[in-house]
């Protein structure tokens, strides 16, 4: 079977479930309960996203959200929110190390968190000078989208981790 490429218009999507989707396309074709991942979860959030079958078979790649009509674009972002449903992490109010452990006590989108990380230098990941991953002694992960956008205290307590 041919990869298919979506492009601006070339396809219309419905949304079927949290993070399942129906797809139309142009020439009549339709594919249902497809499900939408990116094929660089971290650092193409936009571009090249997969639209898998029920069986992990892939049907079509979005080469870029930006380009498809608005409608479309929040069907896919809803989809790929839900899936990859990561705390993002809006203040930082402590950050102690202590034994090679370093626990932070934040503020998310989600509500507050003790966060604790045993390795710094997997715990935390600084992407594009101002996107940081972090993922805690648990496995659970979180982000900070926009380092610049953080408060001055915030900033200072983590800049000396990163």
């Amino acid at each position: 079977m041919e990869r298919i490429y979506i492009d601006h218009d070339f396809a219309r999507f419905t949304r079927k479930d949290i993070t399942v989707v129906d797809m139309e396309l142009f020439d009549g074709r339709k594919f249902e309960n497809l499900f939408p991942r990116r094929l660089f979860p971290l650092t193409g959030l936009k571009k090249y996203i997969t639209l898998l079958d029920q069986e992990g078979h892939e049907v079509a790649v979005i080469r870029d959200l930006c380009t498809l009509p608005d409608r479309e674009k929040a069907i896919i972002e809803g989809c790929l929110e839900e899936y990859y449903l990561i705390p993002r992490i809006t203040r930082i109010f402590e950050c102690k190390e202590s034994f090679g452990m370093l626990t932070l006590k934040v503020e998310t989108d989600r509500g507050n968190a003790t966060i604790e990380i045993r390795n710094i230098l997997h715990g935390l990941k600084l992407l594009y000078a101002s996107r940081v991953l972090v993922r805690d002694s648990n496995d659970n992960r979180y982000e900070i989208p926009d380092l610049n956008k953080l408060d001055r205290k915030s900033r200072a307590l983590l800049d000396s981790f990163l």
